[in-house]
């Protein structure tokens, strides 16, 4: 039987590359990759081979008659996908391998091509693995993170409970492995070490820092305590060492979500999720103590627009409704025929769910815009209103996350898009906002590139571009050459930062969280205190 893509798909396309048949879409190279939430097999061009499952890097393909959750929707959900856009074009046209291992050219080595990447992201770690497995250069790659380990987004994003997706951190331990690779963690650029003093050591410097900031709603009220972004309630849960102190009010018997986006449906489904379950992941032992406290029993998550635009993907929409002892509903009639897109028939069955005594509830409400947090000294409720109508409303609740934007930060020095809340660019390459002139030597990848957009593997090919224009440009000769050596940079990091930590650090202080939670029954137990990290690789090291 055809293999079928699954829940926790990361887009990163390797199973395109390995497909013998071309029976995986949408590749990188059609128009549709950037906007499809998920890649899809179509079952009657597959040859039941397994190559996609072999290389898939968080194990997202299985077979059509395997014992998987809702295997027989995600069967309906990648045939559906071809029924919708039949390929126009014969095999193989669309495929475009990335653009690494090319051939040798037989000139005499060149000194190596020296970049310095800033942050441990996904986008770090792809564009790291660009430069290092090409044949056609030699590239020594520096890595800086400011946190004492890495990861990104994959550590301190995904939910805790989507355990599968976090697999991917195989891919970067891989990477961090290859010759020419040098890691620098708890060492802040722009702190410890500057931006001209890291180029003055590399041709190029990519700035892979993510997006740290939040988009904000403009209503009176949002800062009331009991009102926080969900970036900050994720990176809490996740145990980011930023965010580990802080406290969240889980005392009223409801939320509020305000988005529907996946990261809405992550922290919606946290807070109603069983203890238990959440004891069986790598959730933070912090927040899993707050968290068995919790009095909260519903979960209302809002959306400005009707349910057709709901924002979350179709396996995250599928996946809520099957948790045990959390009832999916509806607030309000969904209607959807046979011809319309799956994401709103999942919607239209909710809609037409009962609730069931004793369970607790996730409420998914469209058309519905927040006014103001309401509260005098804390929040109280949420003041609401029908978007086509305007008619008011206000829900009693205690707590109130708004999931409507990751933002990214401006960096020291480089031209900021403040409408985009990116670092102005051109394929990466980092331009004078007013001029679009190159900033020689510096450009970007990821969330900082491109906005808040995608998901894990999007940045696969995001980092692949600019990796793509930093070499242009170093053929045409247009990178500073660097002015001090390798050597000379360790030295600098060792004066300015004797606690730094490097990859052998950072893979012991991942083989002890794992053995810890392989001890408690977990994937792993985060340490979230930077002493304590600096602690075990010291010891791991004697």
């Amino acid at each position: 039987m055809a293999y079928v893509v699954t829940q926790n798909c990361c887009n990163d396309a390797t199973c395109v590359a390995v497909c013998p048949v071309d029976c995986i879409h949408p590749t990188p190279a059609e128009r549709e990759y950037q906007r499809t939430e998920m890649l899809y097999i179509d079952p009657a061009a597959c040859i039941d081979c397994g190559a996609c499952a072999d290389v898939c890097p968080v194990d997202a393909i299985v077979p059509g008659d395997a014992a998987a959750p809702d295997i027989d929707r995600y069967r309906d959900l990648n045939a559906e996908y071809f029924q919708r856009n039949p390929r126009k074009a014969a095999p193989g046209a669309h495929v475009q391998p990335l653009p690494i291992a090319l051939a040798t050219t037989g000139v005499a080595d060149p000194p190596p091509l020296r970049v310095a990447i800033v942050g441990s992201g996904p986008s770090a770690f792809y564009a790291a693995e660009e430069l290092l497995a090409r044949r056609d250069i030699a590239a020594e790659v520096t890595m800086f993170e400011r946190l004492p380990v890495a990861g990104g987004l994959v550590r301190f994003g995904v939910a805790p409970d989507h355990w599968h997706t976090k697999t991917v951190d195989r891919v970067f331990d891989r990477t961090a492995r290859r010759a020419g690779f040098t890691f620098h963690l708890g060492v802040e650029v722009g702190r410890d070490v500057m931006i001209d003093e890291v180029l003055a050591h590399h041709h190029a410097v990519i700035h892979a820092s993510g997006a740290a900031g939040d988009r904000r709603l403009g209503i009176p009220g949002e800062d009331l305590p009991g009102s926080h972004s969900a970036r900050e309630f994720v990176a809490w849960y996740n145990g980011h060492p930023d965010h580990a102190d802080r406290t969240f009010d889980l005392t009223a018997s409801r939320a509020v979500v305000l988005g529907n986006g996946n990261v809405a449906l992550d922290v919606a489904r946290i807070l109603v999720s069983d203890v238990e379950t959440l004891r069986r992941t790598d959730i933070a032992d912090h927040a899993l103590d707050a968290l068995a406290g919790s009095r909260i029993e519903e979960v209302v998550v809002l959306g400005r627009r009707g349910p057709e635009h709901s924002a979350c993907t179709t396996p995250e929409l599928l996946a809520l409704g099957s948790l045990p002892g959390i009832d999916v509903l509806v607030d309000g009639q969904v209607t959807a025929g046979p011809d319309a897109p799956i994401k709103l028939r999942i919607l239209a069955e909710y809609s037409r769910r009962e609730p069931t005594p004793g369970n607790k509830r996730i409420v998914l409400r469209f058309g519905t815009s927040p006014r103001e947090v309401l509260g005098s000294d804390r929040t109280e409720g949420l003041l609401v209103a029908r978007t086509e109508t305007g008619s008011a409303d206000r829900i009693e609740c205690g707590l109130v996350l708004r999931a409507v934007g990751y933002r990214g930060l401006p960096i020291a020095g480089l031209p900021f898009d403040g409408a985009a809340g990116t670092v102005a660019n051109v394929s990466g390459r980092v331009v004078e906002s007013d001029t679009g002139e190159t900033v020689a030597g510096h450009y970007v990848a990821g969330w900082i590139k491109r906005g808040a957009t995608g998901v894990i593997g999007t940045n696969r090919y995001c980092a692949a571009e600019t990796v793509e224009a930093l070499l242009a440009d170093h053929r045409a000769g247009l990178l500073p050459a660097p002015t001090a050596s390798s050597a000379d940079l360790t030295s600098l990091v060792r004066v300015r930062r004797p606690d730094a930590l490097g990859g052998a650090d950072w893979r012991a202080i991942d083989r002890f969280e794992r053995e810890r939670g392989r001890e408690a029954g977990r994937p792993r137990i985060k340490i979230v205190d930077a002493g304590e990290a600096a602690v075990v690789a010291s010891a791991a090291g004697r």
